[in-house]
């Protein structure tokens, strides 16, 4: 699927599905993407020839930025806030709920609803150099949707440091220790060969199989479908704060500058 900016496109070949996002915005998601993330995903998971879906972004820098601050200074109520920030909230439970295992792919560094997605994948590689960062608190949010997803890889204490030192990256050394990576690599072709081999591996097993280990590793998130629309309604109404509203602008300004 195409958009005026950036896309989302999923490849299908040897019960593998790629799927593929991009914005020119440093892999920046709004709501655009993320609909179409989400469709794609459960397009994917519903079909029969696929046995494993990978999900990357394009692009040789930054894996995925998070949320648009172009979307998020357009939200003029709690209901348009609620609609966006539950964007977030359907490809998490995308990713939950489809039958088939879910490998992410982070070539770069990955800031609030970015880490969000390296968190809610079932098993997520990383180059080296791809820091992570969870920026929410800093514009007057905070990392709810996400929150739940992070939580569950990296646990409370590591979640809330994440989540209290929005202005700090931590490292992807520190993102494998915490289990948020399962694996690091020197380059990016070291990447994308460690994720093919895992890809391919899975392909050849019994998808029924699959299917009942991945229910059985998101045993207790069974509410999320209900959790995560919640917390995108907290956070759809923080967005319309003073507070984020002049710290958004401050962020535009400085990166204009």
């Amino acid at each position: 699927m195409a958009m005026n900016e950036g896309y989302v496109k999923t490849d299908i070949a040897d019960g593998i599905a790629t799927i593929t996002f991009h914005h020119p915005k440093s892999n920046s998601l709004p709501a655009a993407i993320l609909a179409a993330l989400a469709r794609n995903i459960e397009e994917a998971g519903a079909n029969k020839g696929v046995r494993v879906i990978v999900l990357r972004s394009d692009g040789e820098k930054a894996f995925c930025a998070g949320a648009s601050f172009d979307e998020l200074m357009a939200i003029d109520s709690a209901a348009g806030g609620l609609r966006f920030f539950n964007g977030f909230a359907l490809v998490i439970n995308a990713i939950r709920t489809v039958p088939c295992f879910v490998i992410g792919r982070v070539q770069g560094k990955a800031v609030g609803g970015g880490v969000g997605l390296a968190a809610a994948v079932d098993v997520c590689y990383a180059v080296q150099t791809a820091s992570v960062k969870l920026s929410e608190l800093a514009i007057g949010i905070g990392p709810f949707v996400v929150g739940p997803a992070v939580e569950r890889k990296v646990g409370t204490g590591a979640f809330g440091y994440m989540s209290t030192k929005p202005a700090d990256w931590q490292t992807a050394e520190w993102a494998e220790r915490k289990g948020l990576y399962a694996a690091l690599f020197p380059s990016v072709e070291a990447l994308d060969a460690a994720v093919d081999k895992h890809a391919h591996d899975l392909s050849k097993q019994s998808p029924e199989a699959m299917a009942d280990l991945k229910r059985a590793l998101w045993q207790g998130t069974e509410d999320w479908g209900r959790l995560l629309t919640e917390r995108a309604a907290v956070s759809g109404r923080l967005v319309l704060s003073d507070f984020t509203r002049s710290a958004i602008a401050e962020f535009k300004r400085k990166a204009a500058h």
